[in-house]
């Protein structure tokens, strides 16, 4: 019954999490070794609390095939972008009309924006799942998406009041990015990889070297301007999940490759108002509504979740087939979380 179940990573998993990275080397799972195992060990001190601060937390979640004995996707949850020592770096992107009365002639101009927050939103992202199990008929994909907000419901008040996504845009073969070298390596003199790399630590540079002022985006090439809020055909299916449950585009784009942020109200977002907790409560097998069933464990992994059916009894109890909550390892009473899958 059990072929997969989300639990905190730890640095145990640092070989198949290379593995993941692989597919998609991003600022969230970079394709290198050492900043893997910072990932992971920031990870595994976040669940623990031995962060003090939620807001410095960052949560990786893995997805594992139990059938096969390995991690087939992650996703992950940034307590706060922004810090006095790592600002949230942005583009805003306006809309300016210009009008002259002597020409009679009328524009309306795309603006970017260089902008920062040292306490900005929490950030959901580095989501990745094998290219064979992204449509397996168990909803993988789905389960290690959904598990964020789940455990943002869990914990609501170490999150903060806003969720943001950063997703992927349009992108050349190589992985470089059009807006980079229209915009970007004018003014740092650096290639998109090389300043990507950088970025992984610190985005400070962005701040300090990206123009104060507004730039017109009809100055940019044409496949620079074409990318800006763009959204990447392999993020396409993120996007349409993100809308369905809250998230809207917020004329906000990363000042690397200019993809779209994506913003939502933390208790507004419909997966956060949608889970259930109460007490657990084993029964015989059953159908049920299939959902993502999550606990608290007090050792590593400090998390587990799988899909099961629950039903919910009037006094709130949440109901689970006897080998779930076996699994699970949790005692008859203690608070269990379930959001549907849908």
């Amino acid at each position: 019954m059990f072929r997969y179940v989300i639990r905190g990573a730890t640095p145990d998993d640092a070989a198949q999490m290379m593995e993941l990275a692989r597919h998609l080397d991003t600022v969230n799972l970079p394709h290198d070794a050492a900043s893997v195992a910072e990932i992971l060990d920031v990870s595994l001190r976040s669940f623990s609390g031995a962060i003090e601060d939620p807001r410095r937390r960052e949560y990786v979640f893995v997805l594992e095939d139990l059938q096969a004995g390995r991690i087939v996707g992650t996703s992950k949850i940034i307590g706060q972008l922004g810090r006095r020592d790592a600002p949230y770096i942005f583009l805003d992107v306006i809309t300016e009309e210009k009008y002259s009365p002597t020409l009679d002639r009328h524009f309306v101009h795309t603006v970017l924006r260089l902008g920062h927050a040292y306490e900005g939103p929490t950030e959901i992202g580095g989501l990745i799942v094998l290219p064979e199990f992204r449509m397996a008929p168990e909803r993988a994909g789905m389960m290690i998406s959904y598990v964020r907000f789940l455990f943002m419901a869990m914990h609501r008040r170490l999150f903060r009041d806003e969720v943001v996504a950063e997703l992927l845009p349009p992108l050349l073969p190589d992985g470089t990015s059009h807006l980079w070298e229209a915009l970007g390596r004018k003014f740092t003199d650096m290639s998109y990889s090389e300043a990507d790399r950088l970025s992984k630590r610190n985005k400070e540079f962005i701040k300090s070297l990206f123009p104060s002022g507004d730039v017109y985006v009809s100055l940019l090439p044409t496949d620079a301007q074409e990318v800006i809020g763009k959204v990447g055909r392999e993020t396409r299916g993120v996007e349409k999940m993100l809308r369905r449950i809250g998230f809207q585009y917020c004329n906000r784009i990363d000042p690397f490759d200019g993809g779209p942020h994506f913003r939502a109200a933390t208790d507004d977002i419909l997966l956060v108002r949608r889970a259930h907790r109460g007490p657990a409560k084993p029964v015989a097998d059953f159908e049920g509504q299939r959902a993502l069933v999550a606990t608290d464990l007090p050792e590593a992994p400090y998390f587990r979740a799988t899909s099961s059916p629950v039903r919910f009894d009037d006094d709130g109890a949440v109901l689970v087939p006897r080998d779930v909550f076996d699994f699970l390892g949790v005692a008859e009473g203690a608070e269990v979380t379930a959001l549907a899958l849908d």
